[in-house]
């Protein structure tokens, strides 16, 4: 019949099975825009409207690959009359953009100098060989890291140092069960905190000054480590606190394991002037960041960064281009511009006003109500979906259900790193998670103690110590 055989509605049924969720979406986007358009809201505001939930949809279900989901994004908001293809285009390409394409590519030229071993000697040293210590100096390392080169990066940075820990200390995982998960939580947990304390550690962070640039506000690189490095400073000692307490590790030292780590790095070839140059311009870039970022943009300078190893030869394009994660790069510019024009649109405003008619009471009869309400709401939507696509949608919202957009957009990107209650909550949950050695009960077993706590600090110190200091 019509040269379909039943092989092919063979084929046919299982692909609808396969893409249920999609196709289910677009049946619920279908019948929001055969609805009336909502008082008080634009037609275009209501048709980005649909596009998120849709998209929301996708994002949590996953019935095609992300990228695939930042293409309908864009595709959509031609389609549905949102902006003209050169506008769309416009609001998808920008310095963030780039920022972030040059972050990933930054991490990769790292990596290619071989650091982690090195670097895991470096924790030894500083920490010794008792366990407790161990996982604090994970902690911090990996805060301190992820808050200039990204979570991911740090998180597969620092991954086959516990491992080799792990598996110096025994070879039967099963008799280590607890020491690897306190040591791979310590790794995603330190990297998630550390990932609000400056821009460049976390798309989240620039997706926000995006954001807050367009609603005429502006915030330097420095500016923003100056109001945000005490708070991840203040979550280190905590977060390592509340791990060592929630999991119990079967070895109280590792010393087994450190001979054994000690004697690999002793076998590596000694560094160089070279790696000195390659540490050089990542300080360069560094320095950029902190003093040229609001002339130059964060883009730009990455990307200078990039250029720099390529003309030294620290990496080859082959390297970059094969190592660069191109989804992740459509998938940030893609939310960019859903946030955007949910901006543009009059979305943000009106859904922003949906809030205060709910909460409008509270708000106002209970200090920092408003900030608890946009740090849960934002942790809740953040462990379903990645941090990014959560400031992209929220982001627009929250800057409007206040007089300080400022202060409601950086409570907004931090809440945003607070994934710690899923294994695909965030990039370096998921990292930890895929190395077998811990499941997914266990992220919420010690995840839902350091997201509560984490909760009540962000808001006592978003209300106290920048009300004193700025």
């Amino acid at each position: 019949m019509l040269g379909f055989s039943q092989r092919s509605l063979a084929n046919l049924l299982f692909w609808v099975t396969q893409k249920k969720w999609f196709l289910i979406s677009l049946l619920v986007g279908t019948a929001l825009f055969l609805l009336p358009t909502p008082n008080g809201l634009t037609l275009e505001g209501y048709r980005i409207i649909i596009i998120v939930i849709t998209a929301l949809m996708m994002i949590i279900t996953e019935p095609i690959p992300l990228p695939a989901i930042a293409i309908y994004i864009l595709v959509m908001e031609v389609f549905l009359g949102i902006g003209s293809p050169e506008e769309i285009s416009h609001s998808f390409m920008n310095d963030a953009v780039f920022f972030i394409m040059g972050s990933l590519m930054l991490a990769v030229a790292i990596v290619q100098q071989g650091w982690d071993k090195r670097i895991a000697l470096g924790i030894i040293r500083l920490t010794g060989n008792k366990t407790n210590n161990i996982v604090f100096g994970f902690t911090a390392i990996s805060a301190i890291l992820s808050s200039f080169i990204g979570e991911h990066t740090v998180a597969a940075l620092m991954l086959p140092i516990a491992m080799t820990l792990i598996k110096y200390t025994s070879k039967d995982s099963e008799k280590v069960t607890g020491l690897s998960a306190v040591l791979l939580f310590a790794i995603a947990y330190g990297a998630l905190i550390g990932s609000i304390g400056t821009p460049s550690g976390g798309g989240r962070n620039v997706i926000m000054m995006a954001y807050l640039k367009d609603h005429g506000l502006s915030i330097s690189y420095l500016g923003w480590m100056m109001k945000v490095y005490p708070l991840v400073l203040i979550l280190i000692p905590i977060v390592s606190w509340i791990l060592q307490k929630s999991i119990v590790p079967e070895y109280l030292r590792l010393d087994t394991g450190v001979r054994k780590l000690v004697v690999q790095v002793s076998k590596l070839p000694e560094l160089t002037g070279r790696n000195t140059i390659a540490v050089f311009i990542f300080f360069l870039v560094f320095l950029g960041w902190v003093f040229l970022s609001e002339s130059l943009g964060l883009g730009t300078i990455a990307l200078s960064g990039v250029l720099l190893y390529l003309i030294a030869g620290f990496v080859k394009w082959e390297d970059l281009s094969r190592n660069t994660h191109w989804g992740v790069i459509i998938l940030f510019g893609a939310t960019i511009s859903l946030g955007a024009n949910i901006k543009n649109t009059g979305a943000a405003l009106w859904l922003a006003n949906q809030v205060i008619n709910v909460f409008g009471s509270i708000m106002d009869i209970f200090p920092f109500a408003t900030d608890t309400i946009i740090v849960i709401m934002t942790t809740i939507l953040a462990n379903v979906l990645s941090s990014s696509a959560t400031v992209a949608v929220l982001g627009p919202i929250t800057l409007n259900l206040g007089s300080d957009a400022l202060h409601l957009g950086m409570v907004t990107a931090i809440a945003s790193a607070f994934g710690f209650f899923t294994a695909v909550a965030a990039p370096a949950c998921t990292i930890v998670y895929s190395s077998g050695l811990v499941n997914a009960k266990d992220f919420l077993k010690a995840g839902w103690k350091v997201g509560v706590v984490s909760i009540i600090i962000v808001i006592l110190y978003a209300n106290t110590f920048w009300s004193i200091f700025f």
